[in-house]
């Protein structure tokens, strides 16, 4: 069930990112769902790998300033999905950094609500 709860929270956050964002749309709410599966999938299968490969590249300050690295991470694997999907389209890589930053904001307070109500 928890999973299910973070993918509609994820696809809410997907979706107020697309209102909000110019350059950052997605073809309806149903469009978002699609999106936040295909990120989610591809968060679990190769962010972790960015992750790490970013903070060797950078010779460890990477992993000091981790919430730097998983922002541009999130940046990374918006603009995959984006060549995935049909369902959504980014501007460009400062799109995807903005959009990247609204998702973890509207994702974080989501799941703060979704937390406090169970």
């Amino acid at each position: 069930m928890d999973i299910l709860l973070s993918w509609l929270v994820l696809s809410v956050a997907v979706y107020l990112t697309a209102v909000i964002l110019p350059g950052f749309e997605v073809r309806g709410f149903g469009g978002a769902i699609v999106v936040a599966a295909i990120f989610g999938f591809l968060n679990w299968l190769l962010g972790w790998l960015i992750f790490v490969v970013l903070g060797i590249a950078t010779l460890g300050i990477g992993f000091l300033l981790a919430f730097l690295t998983r922002w541009l991470v999130m940046a990374i694997l918006l603009k995959v999905t984006d060549s995935f999907s049909k369902s959504l389209h980014i501007k460009s890589f400062g799109t995807a950094m903005l959009a990247a930053l609204l998702m973890s904001l509207f994702g974080t307070i989501g799941e703060f609500l979704i937390r406090g109500m169970t």
